[in-house]
């Protein structure tokens, strides 16, 4: 079972047509990297989030692939250009098939 945890987002919700806007993202999740040992002395089970992906109006704006060596809770700032009111949506899949989805919307004036 997938311990996903909550999804988080931080960016403005309105905007000029044409600014940049920054987007700030985070997921709670363990990232586990399968090389860790518990006090027993067993490997602890890899657990990663392997995509991250976010849209805008329905198209892909940003793509991440992770690895092993990322730390916990993920954390992404990028930015987008303010083209058109709409919705933002963010999505996270992990190995152990857990998806995390958030979505913001953006008003364009």
């Amino acid at each position: 079972m997938s311990r996903m945890g909550a999804a988080r987002v931080r960016m403005t919700a309105n905007a000029k047509r044409g600014e940049v806007i920054e987007i700030r993202t985070l997921v709670q999740h363990p990232m586990e990297s399968g090389f860790r040992l518990d006090n027993t002395g067993k490997a602890i089970a890899r657990h990663i989030v392997e995509t991250f992906h976010c849209s805008y109006n329905g198209r892909e704006i940003f793509r991440a692939r992770l690895y092993p060596a990322v730390s916990t809770n993920p954390f992404f700032t990028f930015y987008a250009v303010a083209a058109d009111s709409g919705d933002f949506v963010f999505t996270w899949k992990d190995d152990q098939g857990g998806v995390a989805t958030a979505t913001s919307h953006l008003d364009v004036v």
